[in-house]
């Protein structure tokens, strides 16, 4: 649960590797696995065992879904899974959320929330201007908003693309009833939806956050739990639809490096040691009570401070409500994350250098780490005053 900088200094890490890091850092039974794979060859360009024993571990958690595809980024997962939401309704369209980030494929860079927003560019100069058009932005946790898109746009909308736990725009939950809502539309109205859980997969639960809410999307995009740190990601769904897929169907999507045999035994031994019994309960009562611990230190200071936690992930924001979507992301106090950022840096605890970003806790975190860490945190709020 630490690392270590270049002058020797130690950090209690909440950043791990921006999710992956389930397990911790170096864990033996992930390091073994990949001294194995790599003694045997480090790519060869075709299937590999590890591979089919991880899509299967992985299909087995996720109701609904039949076939998975694996690639090497979470921007490859979303980008070819709204290029198979096309193809398989034969429609253009694209709705996001503000805020909400799917990596940095062209499309995908319209209102998008984490270093996007962080840097002051949520819509990236680069992009093809009718390109963009074809993305449309909706108010996240506003199903209102999703409706009256498809009310301007009928037969036009291939797919609903969502993170049902937005982490990019700090963590923000789903309202009630508007996953549910979001739903009934794309099946309403002929377009299919997507969960982009490359955060939320495997990391607030096993399968992700689809098996907490109930619902099932059509595709799915997986990323960094199912890696364990290496370049992993895949998309995934129904027969039907997955089977458009080249070479059993005319949608073209490849990668010289998806599903090599090292990052494939990285994966399967990561998720191996997260279906053992008890570990979602363990990782997410540490994680309430890091964020539990938090809300008390600022309200010792009277600093205005919402904590969120769900499973391995935990959010802050310095405001006086709930943060419920984008704008609200954006009306928070991030000068005040900022200095709180390098008071906890200081103090030798490792944050995401960003209130706009979700902090990650691991099987490797411990309860007298999360009391030092909430220690630090009460350290710094009085600092600050």
């Amino acid at each position: 649960a630490y690392i270590e900088d270049l002058d020797g200094h130690r950090y209690l890490d909440f950043v791990g590797s921006w999710g992956p890091a389930i397990v911790g850092h170096a864990h033996p039974d992930v390091t073994q696995a990949v001294y194995r794979a790599v003694d045997r060859g480090l790519s060869f360009g075709a299937p590999c065992e590890d591979e089919t024993n991880l899509a299967e571990l992985i299909l087995s958690a996720l109701p609904g879904h039949d076939r998975i595809r694996f690639v090497s980024s979470g921007t490859e997962a979303c980008m070819s899974a709204v290029r198979l939401a096309r193809a398989a309704t034969g429609r253009d369209l694209i709705i996001k959320f503000a805020g909400n980030y799917h990596g940095h494929a062209d499309a995908m860079l319209v209102e998008a929330g984490s270093g996007a927003i962080t840097h002051g560019v949520p819509t990236s100069p680069g992009i093809n201007r009718e390109l963009a058009r074809a993305t449309l932005s909706c108010r996240y946790n506003d199903a209102t908003s999703v409706q009256s898109m498809f009310e301007r746009h009928p037969g036009e909308i291939a797919a609903v693309l969502v993170e049902p736990v937005a982490g990019n725009m700090g963590l923000v939950l789903p309202s009630d009833g508007f996953l549910e809502s979001v739903r009934e539309l794309c099946t309403k109205h002929g377009a299919l939806l997507v969960f982009d859980e490359v955060m939320t997969g495997f990391r607030v639960a096993w399968g992700g956050y689809q098996r907490l809410c109930g619902i099932e999307p059509d595709l799915t995009c997986l990323g960094k739990v199912i890696g364990g740190g290496m370049p992993v990601a895949a998309y995934a769904g129904c027969a039907e639809i997955m089977e458009q897929v080249s070479p059993a169907g005319p949608v073209y999507q490849a990668g010289t490096l998806s599903g090599n045999p090292v990052a494939m035994a990285a994966g399967l031994a990561t998720l191996k040691l997260c279906s053992s019994n008890g570990f979602y309960d363990t990782i997410g009562t540490r994680t309430l009570a890091l964020a539990e611990g938090l809300a008390q230190a600022a309200n010792e200071y009277a600093v205005h401070l919402q904590t969120e936690a769900i499973g391995g992930m935990l959010g802050v924001a310095f405001c006086k409500q709930r943060v419920q979507d984008f704008e609200d992301a954006k009306s928070c106090d991030h000068r005040l994350f900022a200095s709180f950022f390098h008071e906890m840096l200081d103090r030798g605890v490792w944050l995401p250098p960003s209130g706009y970003e979700a902090w990650f806790i691991s099987a490797s975190h411990t309860n007298d780490d999360v009391s030092f860490a909430v220690n630090a945190a009460r350290e710094a709020f009085g600092a600050l005053q």
